[in-house]
């Protein structure tokens, strides 16, 4: 990613006199949302095409099919069409084909349905309810990896996303970390400070300056902090924005509060912003506590085998018990013993204290990058977080969650403090959204924050979506 800055505004009179023509978009703008739109839609056909000759020709013989079938292959991007599949791109910046798999399980539903018809009506049901069955299965799962694929080929060929920040110094900076790492989806180019005013001359000024620098830097995206200060120039400079044709996204402040669990409501012109009830219901909560336990138990017999492994790797390569046990804070404050398998020498605490130099995480927490402690074994077993493992447990028992707020110690949760504490509303969990993002790397008080919106925003799919992408860090052994 590109360095990072603040880009001098160009003189006011320079700025007014190279205005773009409302509507235009720049052909950068164009061709980047051709290549996503197009590549998306070639990704489901060909998904599509891999469905329809697993259960087409893989489980008919008759060969009278398979010229039939392939004309109802376009019908995958007309149902992608109609549900808007190849819009989003353009919308959203942080695109993620595992928060469109919802919408990909109705495509191919949808897509079923609409080969269902089409056999019935041009070959009288020639296709069987077990084909029906498979074609809707695999269009899923095909779908998701070829989107998914289809998405990182695109990145690569037409790199990050160049962003134009309009805000404050403070979420300039926070929106530069959040895209900078080892993909970056977007990089930033530049920030325009917008000042608070009523004068149609200012306001002038500052739409001009914006149209220079969408076109000097190549912007493919405006990113706006709405400001209170001025609310009608900001509605104006956000109009703008979207006049210039480039896309446009918000970053209200707001959303730090309550989440991103509202809903957008209508009152003749007037839009409502509905904030859900901090809190899970008692019917939530229990479903939660029904998908840890059924993905506990199915984990534990799958990993039952490697568990033991490394129970006896651990004993035998040093003196110590296997597990190592430590007080954390959970639900709503109650203290409870969280299991790991032992990963450091049996006197690691004790020699905490002079490595303390060497933190890494920063105030709060404690995190050393190569820790002499680390056993052989630990350290193979911390690089893909398999030391975690006996934690299974400890979510059995109640004490924690599959996906949940991060298990502070006592020492770290002392910290906290004010509204912040509504974290613990929820069980603990063996992962979560700081998880994915670093673990010990995220500091604290990031931390903290990603877990009060977690709670805030709760779903079953944000935690299927956390899960996954945990897995996916698991596998790239990113040692988290």
């Amino acid at each position: 990613m590109a360095p990072v800055g603040a880009v001098a505004a160009p003189s006011e009179e320079r700025a007014i006199e190279r205005p773009i023509r409302e509507g235009r978009r720049s052909h950068s703008t164009l061709r980047r949302q051709a290549i996503y739109r197009r590549s998306l839609a070639l990704a489901d056909m060909i998904a599509a095409g891999l469905a329809l000759a697993l259960c087409v020709g893989a489980m008919s013989p008759d060969d009278s099919l398979h010229l039939v079938t392939l004309l109802a292959l376009p019908l995958v991007v007309v149902a992608g069409k109609l549900q808007r599949m190849y819009e989003r791109d353009e919308l959203v910046l942080n695109k993620s084909t595992i928060d469109e798999a919802p919408k990909l399980f109705q495509l191919a539903t949808f897509y079923a349905l609409l080969v269902y018809v089409f056999d019935e009506q041009l070959l009288s049901g020639a296709l069987g309810s077990a084909q029906m069955l498979v074609l809707w299965i695999t269009l899923f799962v095909f779908a998701v990896i070829g989107r998914w694929i289809a998405r990182l080929l695109v990145r690569r060929v037409i790199g990050p996303e160049r962003c134009l920040f309009v805000g404050s110094d403070e979420s300039f900076e926070r929106l530069a970390h959040k895209l900078a790492g080892d993909d970056p989806r977007g990089e930033l180019v530049g920030r325009m400070a917008l000042n608070p005013t009523d004068d149609p001359v200012l306001i002038a000024a500052a739409s001009g300056r914006l149209h220079h620098l969408i076109e000097e830097l190549d912007v493919h995206r405006v990113v706006i902090e709405p400001s209170h200060e001025s609310p009608q120039h900001m509605l104006d400079f956000v109009r703008e924005a979207k006049a210039t044709g480039v896309p446009v996204s918000l970053l209200p402040r707001i959303l730090d509060v309550v989440g991103a669990a509202i809903e957008v409501d209508h009152l003749d012109g007037l839009t409502l912003l509905g904030v859900r009830h901090f809190g899970l219901s008692r019917s939530s909560l229990l479903l939660k506590r029904a998908f840890d336990i059924v993905g506990t138990t199915a984990a534990l017999i799958v990993l039952s085998p490697l568990l033991a492994l490394i129970a006896v790797a651990v004993k035998l390569e040093s003196r110590g018990p296997v597990y190592f046990r430590q007080t954390r804070v959970g639900r709503d404050g109650q203290p409870f013993e969280i299991w790991k398998f032992r990963s450091m020498v049996s006197n690691a605490d004790a020699q905490k204290a002079e490595l303390h130099a060497h933190n890494e995480a920063g105030v709060g927490m404690f995190k050393i990058a190569d820790d002499p402690r680390l056993t052989r074994v630990g350290r193979m077993i911390r690089r893909v977080s398999l030391d975690e493992l006996p934690q299974l447990f400890n979510v059995l028992r109640g004490e924690m969650s599959l996906v949940g707020p991060r298990p502070l110690v006592c020492d770290e949760d002392e910290r906290i403090l004010g509204w912040d504490r509504r974290r613990l509303h929820l069980t603990p969990g063996m992962t979560g959204p700081w998880q994915i993002l670093g673990g010990s790397r995220v500091p604290l008080a990031e931390m903290v924050k990603l877990d009060y919106l977690y709670v805030a925003g709760w779903s079953l799919w944000s935690d299927v979506k956390i899960l996954l992408r945990t897995a996916a860090h698991v596998l790239a052994r990113q040692g988290m």
